[in-house]
């Protein structure tokens, strides 16, 4: 990495006139021990704000004051060995010459001296001020260039100067002063992404409580994560009497705040006052400055906390009973404002959940849902625990499962006439489950819709399209199949399905019986990537003529096509485009005819982080592997909504193969039916002695599946 350092005359025509001439002139060799080979430290200029360093002018007079400042103590000269200015100049200090302010009296890192073994490199901010991401890449640029061109090459090591040694530097600097962060040249870069003060937090909270019981650090990197909630959660319990400590929010530690009685204004205690601002610093609130005082500004932020969670400030009994939720909360990854991609409507939901049913009725099971606008797995649940109550269910007995005596609840009261409270969770429902669709295109639920007490033909409308698209009665009313269809992604386990798969094979017998049965379609796998000697093998794979045998039933069958699809290990470019190959060249064998859909599956609960890093790229490569062999079949994808969707739009599946009865999945979780879905996989049951079925919702007029063989290549 070629950088330009600015040399030392460029701010030492500023330095006093007696000391000028030194100061302009090259960086003296050290006759000290100096051998920098293991790393650098990072600094920062000390107290106060740099806000006058407007112009590189401003920069170089204040790199003349340090020198000035350095001249008496580190023998005659400049400390630092390279300064960093917020316009992305690298001025020299000493150089590649020995330092002398990487506290050299403090222990030594592997046997080797700081100031010995190090560079040191500062960034002209100061404790007031925020680095930018120009003095970041600058600093990693200069990191890069000391370890492959400079004349005297470090290794790996980055530190702040606080490290081992008790001082306030390098400030911002601090939370990246670090192997693996965004100034190490041999890391991606990650951005400009830390907070000041949650990283004083992170600093103050590890310092404190690193020696008790159970307590586990948190990375010191100014960003929040559930690392640094939970650590702040330990600090919580011991600050109320709980050891040893624990990494979870649960019912002792819930009962301990409530015990305790106090709201952060009333506390007495400096380190739950910490505590509580560096909490609310955390979730972006701008609380006090003063971490050990409890301001205005921190009592403003809690209560807008208590407005943006849905719960109300004014009545101090509710204040002081919701505290302990309110704390637990605050000690989550959850939300409590509308974030990027968040929908205000579906806040207003989350909103109106935690005001009754947390705040009001006092359900005891549940607790506030994130109020960002995003239907999640939590949210799903705070719905279903009030539908349970408005259906019926003693508030005690609430569990937020779609168990037997919900499903029960909604045949009955959930099935009658809807008013008040659940006709608005009923309605609440369908405007998470959009958009649906019908032959014409997408249908949205309207917002309007959600909170009124009159029938509208807009409602009507789209619960008919509702109904319709998921292939289940077209009612139009809040029956029992249509509220299934709405809560959880197996719908209503009992109804009619014509299309299933197995790991079973096929024979002419169990053909005929599936279609006794009301099987029309059956889904086979084409390949196993297990041999038959290794223990966990499943004979899983379409067996010679049995394509064959499978029409001769009077069924069709689709083609399933993984290989272990339950490690995201296994989802790689590389493995689908090899897969892709492999499916093909299965499917040709069995003469399986061109056009016909394969499906590759993911067979586990991926994350949006996780399709974007694996899913995706192991789909795109299908995709190639298939084209590669001339395109003659076309791959659809099996996995959650959130899956087939994702890879449906962003890869071009041509169909999708919907895990519903995988309902606990995040990514069946708020995600409505994605537009071009053909199977919904709703109930595994065992249909004969050692013969399992996946019961399966086949869509009419989607994928029509193999009726055909003896077209291989």
């Amino acid at each position: 990495m070629n950088v330009t350092i600015h040399e030392r005359d460029t701010w030492g025509k500023y330095v006093t006139e007696a000391r000028r001439a030194h100061a302009s002139a090259p960086p003296e060799w050290s006759p000290r021990d100096w051998k920098p080979e293991k790393g650098v430290f990072i600094h920062y200029l000390g107290g106060g704000s740099t806000s006058d360093l407007e112009t590189e002018e401003d920069c170089q007079n204040a790199i003349a004051d340090v020198y000035e400042d350095h001249w008496p103590k580190y023998f005659g000269d400049i400390g630092y060995n390279f300064l960093v200015c917020p316009h992305g100049i690298i001025y020299q200090g000493r150089g590649y010459e020995r330092g002398e302010a990487n506290a050299g009296g403090a222990a030594p890192i592997e046997d080797v001296g700081r100031n010995t073994g190090f560079y040191s490199i500062v960034g002209l901010i100061r404790s007031n001020d925020v680095v930018n991401e120009t003095m970041l890449r600058t600093i990693r640029d200069l990191i890069d260039h000391l370890r492959t061109e400079a004349p005297r090459k470090t290794g790996g090591m980055i530190f702040p100067h606080s490290y081992g040694y008790d001082t306030a530097c390098p400030g911002d600097l601090g939370m990246y002063a670090r192997p693996g962060s965004t100034i190490d040249p041999s890391a991606p870069w990650t951005g400009v992404g830390g907070d000041i003060h949650v990283y004083r937090t992170q600093k103050w909270v590890n310092k404190t409580y690193g020696d008790k019981p159970g307590f586990i650090a948190c990375p010191e990197n100014g960003r929040i994560a559930w690392s640094t909630v939970l650590t702040l959660t330990q600090a919580l319990q011991h600050e109320l009497g709980i050891s040893p400590l624990v990494q979870n929010f649960g019912p002792g530690t819930f009962e301990a705040v409530k015990s305790r009685g106090k709201m952060p204004a009333d506390e007495k205690n400096e380190n739950l006052i910490r505590l509580y601002n560096g909490v609310l610093w955390c979730k972006g609130y701008w609380a006090s400055i003063h971490p050990d005082q409890w301001t205005s500004d921190s009592e403003d932020c809690i209560e807008q906390v208590y407005d943006d969670l849905g719960v109300t400030y004014a009545s101090g009994a509710v204040v002081y009973k919701m505290w302990p939720h309110v704390l637990k909360a605050l000690l989550r990854m959850d939300q409590f404002r509308l974030v990027p991609g968040g929908d205000k409507n579906v806040r207003t939901i989350q909103q109106r959940l935690n005001s009754r049913y947390v705040a009001g009725i006092g359900i005891p099971a549940m607790g506030l849902v994130p109020c960002d606008g995003i239907y999640s797995r939590d949210v799903q649940q705070g719905l279903m625990m009030g539908i349970q109550y408005e259906t019926g269910i003693a508030a005690s007995a609430i569990n937020g499962y779609f168990g037997p005596g919900t499903q029960a609840a909604l045949k009955g009261k959930g099935s009658a006439t809807l008013t008040g409270d659940l006709r608005y969770l009923f309605r609440a429902a369908c405007y998470v489950n959009s958009p649906t669709y019908r032959a014409e295109g997408e249908v949205k639920y309207l917002a309007a819709d959600i909170g009124i007490d009159a029938q509208t033909g807009t409602h009507l409308g789209w619960l008919q399209a509702f109904q319709a698209f998921s292939q289940i009665p077209v009612t139009g009313h809040n029956d029992y199949t249509t509220w299934a269809q709405l809560l959880v992604s197996s719908g209503d386990t009992t109804r009619d399905a014509t299309g299933c798969d197995c790991i079973t094979e096929i024979t002419l017998q169990r053909g005929r019986l599936l279609k006794a049965n009301g099987y029309h379609i059956v889904g086979r796998y084409l390949d196993e990537h297990l041999s038959p000697g290794d223990e966990d093998y499943r004979g899983k794979a379409l067996k010679p003529g049995e394509p064959q045998r499978i029409l001769d039933a009077g069924l069709r069958f689709f083609p399933i096509f993984q290989y272990d699809g339950t490690q995201l290990a296994n989802f790689t470019y590389d493995k689908g485009y090899d897969q892709g190959k492999k499916a093909h060249q299965k499917a040709a064998e069995h003469g399986i005819g061109a056009g016909t859909c394969i499906y590759f599956g993911v067979d586990y609960d991926a994350t949006d982080e996780e399709i974007v890093s694996h899913i995706a790229p192991y789909f795109t490569g299908v995709k190639a592997g298939l084209a590669e062999l001339g395109g003659r079949y076309v791959f659809g994808v099996y996995g959650s909504r959130n899956v087939c969707t994702r890879v449906s739009k962003g890869v071009g599946a041509r169909w999708s193969f919907v895990s519903g009865m995988s309902w606990g999945f995040s990514g069946n979780l708020g995600f409505p039916l994605p537009e071009n879905w053909s199977f919904n996989q709703i109930l595994e049951y065992e249909f004969q002695s050692g013969w399992g079925l996946d019961h399966n919702i086949w869509r009419e007029g989607s994928d029509p599946g193999v009726s055909v063989v003896g077209q291989g290549e």
